[in-house]
Order: C-alpha cells, then structure tokens, then sequence
C-alpha cells in the first residue's frame, strides 16, 4: 500500500473520529454536566496520551518557565473548551455545532494576524465575512427554533471555538521552543486534566448515577476523539505529500457529524442550518485555497 493511501486511510479515520464526537457529547450530557464531562474526558485522554508518551519516550517540560504556557494551552485547548463544548451541546445540533467549529482554523488565522503578521488576503477577508454571515444565519434559526434561551448554545459553541484558535496560537509558540507535537498535546491535555480537578467530587456523584451507556460513551470520548485520534493524524501527516493533502480531510467533519447526529440522535438539520452550513462551508474552502498569504 502506497504512503499516500495509509495517509488518507488515517486521515479519513481521525477526521470520522472527530466527527463522532458531536452527538456523542450529546447524548453523554444527559447523565453528566458540562464540567463533570470536561473532567472525564480529560482525564481519561491524559492517562491514555501518558501511557502512550512513556513508550514514544516523550520528553517532559524542559523548563518549569515553560509550564505556564503549557498550563494556558491546557486551558484554552483543553480545560475552557470542554465547559465551553459540552455546554453549547445541551441545546445545539451536531449539524450545528460542529460547522461554528469548522470555523476554528478561520479564527486562527485571524490571530496570526494580529500576533504572528501573517497576512490575509483581500479574497481571504471576504470568505471571514462570508463565514460569519453563516454563523449568524445559524444563530436566527436557533432564535426562530427556541428563542434566545436556544441560542445560548450558539454563544457556548463560537465561545469553544475562539479558545481553540488561542490554543493553536500557544502551540505554536510551544512548538517553536522544540517540543513536538505529542508533547504539546500530552502535557496541555494534562495540565487541563488539574484545571479541571476541582470537579472532581461532583464527578464521583454523577458517576454513580449514571447508566453504564452513559459512562461507556464518556470514556469513548475520552480515549478517542481526545487521545488516539492524535496518533492517526500525527501519522497520515508523517505519511502525506503535502500537509494541505490531510488537512483538507477537516472539511468532511461537519458533513459526518451531521450524518452520524441523525443516526444516533434522529436529528434531522432545518433549512436554516442547510444554509447557514453551505456558507460556512464554502467560505472555508475558499479561505484555505487562496486567503492567506506569506508572512510579512
């Protein structure tokens, strides 16, 4: 099997692993609160990136000037994210939440603007405006759906997703100071774990009224879409021509998750959402085809 093709299998692997996370979030927010589930799924992903770290001989924190950075990737990436996630998943579609998060790789972008000078083209500014037109056309269907209390999921989501792109701009900086990737997500996944410790009695409660579906659901979320997938994508980037040949698997995600929110969750997305969606989705595409430009 050529390299190209195992890197496309990894690739479509992690992104379908992802994807699943929408509804599964879901339905494990019946039985455990937003910051409870944050714990868990922490929890269980920083056990199973350490076990995998020990055998890959990761490197620990070179010096402890660094652990605030990683502490703060923990944070945004990791801590803020899953409150911020689980809870814009009580009242949000799969459809829904997973195409504000596509837009993550945007927001980022515009960070780098700020922080980093690189420039956005003038059709990139454009597919920013495009995107966002798409974001509000969701949040007047969650309006028309539920009223503002329908929309808060909308506010949870886009909140989710600005963190993400703060912790993409702190790997970054992590990355540059000669840590790789496993140990950016290792050591920020477990300084979010101690974050989110003060949880941790609520979480003894929970568990023990949850159903076993529940709890499976949550360490499902935990070792897969938080741990393991990062090996798939590690390794179909490793195994890729050119990064833009895996990165582009992202798009599928929102279409996946749509999918996968109807067959677990019977969620069928309005025509709002469908329109919302295609701008989005589109604006995206445009954005990472042709708005960015070299560092100035």
């Amino acid at each position: 099997m050529k390299n190209t093709t195992k890197s496309a299998i990894f690739a479509l692997i992690t992104v379908l692993v992802w994807s699943s996370a929408f509804p599964i979030t879901k339905y494990a927010s019946s039985a455990f609160s937003p910051n409870v589930l944050g714990l868990l799924r922490c929890g269980v992903a920083s056990v199973i990136l350490l076990v995998i770290g020990f055998f890959n001989r990761i490197k620990a924190p070179k010096k402890l000037l660094h652990l605030p950075l990683f502490f703060l990737c923990g944070a945004f990436g990791f801590g803020l994210y899953m409150i911020f996630f689980n809870s814009g998943m009580l009242t949000m579609s799969s459809a829904g939440s997973s195409l504000i998060i596509a837009t993550a790789p945007v927001l980022t972008a515009i960070g780098a603007f700020l922080f980093y000078r690189e420039g956005i083209k003038p059709l990139g500014w454009c597919a920013i405006a495009t995107a966002f037109l798409g974001v509000s056309i969701l949040f007047v269907s969650d309006i028309a759906k539920g009223g503002l209390g329908g929309a808060s999921g909308i506010l949870w989501i886009m909140a989710a997703a600005i963190v993400f792109c703060c912790y993409n701009l702190m790997t970054r900086k992590l990355l540059s100071l000669g840590y790789t990737a496993m140990e950016c997500v290792t050591w920020s996944m477990v300084c979010g774990t101690v974050l989110l410790l003060p949880f941790l009695p609520e979480a003894i409660g929970q568990i023990g009224d949850a159903s076993a579906s529940a709890i499976l659901a949550t360490l499902y979320l935990g070792a897969m879409p938080s741990a393991i997938s990062h090996l798939f994508w590690n390794a179909a980037m490793a195994l890729a021509l050119r990064t833009s040949d895996v990165a582009n698997y992202q798009f599928l995600t929102p279409l996946f998750s749509t999918v996968m929110g109807f067959a677990i969750l019977g969620e069928v997305p309005g025509p709002l959402t469908v329109l919302g969606g295609l701008i989005i989705l589109v604006s995206i595409v445009v954005f990472a085809r042709g708005g960015k430009q070299a560092k100035r």
